[in-house]
């Protein structure tokens, strides 16, 4: 059984609380050392409350899938001696009312852009097989109730 940790930290300081007009910018860490600076995203808690540089966690939810499914993709491909040159994706989550009533992010498309070089090159079969096991194999989208679609960007 592999952990996985994060440590969230947000203080309150100086500024005011119980009138719910407090600053939501807070802190990941991360156990390589690496902080990210996080916040609510402005389009649920409106600015200055909200921090629009920083990740909110819709995004890091939708980011999270889509690494995911790319590292699986990778890995696939080197096994079957496809070259990855280049590999983005656009990934787009919808946030709104799930079957029970409550805002869920209740979709995340995946639109893999991939460029491949040496003389291996998949054909449009080969590669939505190539997303289709990765997308099984992801961890995260096996995690999550989330429809995830994946809809791969053919040049």
């Amino acid at each position: 059984m592999a952990q996985h940790s994060a440590e969230i930290l947000w203080q309150r300081g100086e500024q005011s609380f119980l009138d719910n007009r407090y600053s939501r910018a807070h802190l990941w860490r991360f156990d390589g050392g690496l902080e990210v600076p996080a916040s609510s995203s402005p389009q649920v808690v409106p600015l200055p409350w909200s921090d629009a540089s920083a990740v909110d966690p819709e995004e890091a939810f939708v980011a999270s899938l889509s690494s995911c499914h790319m590292l699986w993709f990778l890995s696939l491909a080197a096994q079957q001696g496809f070259q990855v040159d280049y590999y983005q994706d656009q990934a787009l989550g919808v946030m709104a009312k799930n079957a029970e009533g409550r805002l869920a992010m209740t979709e995340v498309l995946l639109r893999p852009r991939v460029c491949f070089g040496g003389e291996r090159q998949p054909d449009a079969e080969q590669l939505h097989a190539l997303h289709h096991r990765a997308h099984e194999a992801c961890f995260i989208a096996n995690s999550v109730k989330t429809e995830v679609r994946c809809e791969p960007v053919l040049e």
